[in-house]
């Protein structure tokens, strides 16, 4: 495989990572906002998966709760900064492959 094949490669997998990530983050943000239950299996899955991924961005801003009848939503700006830098970071690879693997 040339090194274009190579880079072609890369940065679809890279980008493919990047969109399991995003969709994973995705939903636990809605779930938090829209004050889903977290025994439930499945968003208590979501949870577990994401939360290393947040973890260094937890405590940057505090999230906003409110409180219902029968739910809590929670907007959690930990997981909009975390979409943000990880989008940023594939992106600063896949640009830093191109420059590596096409070069003449």
């Amino acid at each position: 495989m040339d090194a274009l094949g190579r880079y072609i490669l890369s940065k679809r997998i890279i980008y493919y990572l990047l969109g399991l990530l995003e969709t994973l983050l995705l939903f636990r943000f809605l779930f938090k906002l829209l004050g889903a239950n977290p025994q439930s299996g499945f968003v208590a899955g979501i949870y577990a998966v994401t939360g290393g991924f947040l973890a260094p961005f937890t405590g940057i801003f505090r999230p906003f709760v409110t409180r219902g009848a029968e739910t809590q939503s929670v907007f959690e700006p930990a997981t909009l900064i975390g979409m943000l830098v990880y989008a940023l970071l594939a992106w600063g690879l896949v640009r830093l492959l191109e420059l590596y693997l096409t070069r003449a």
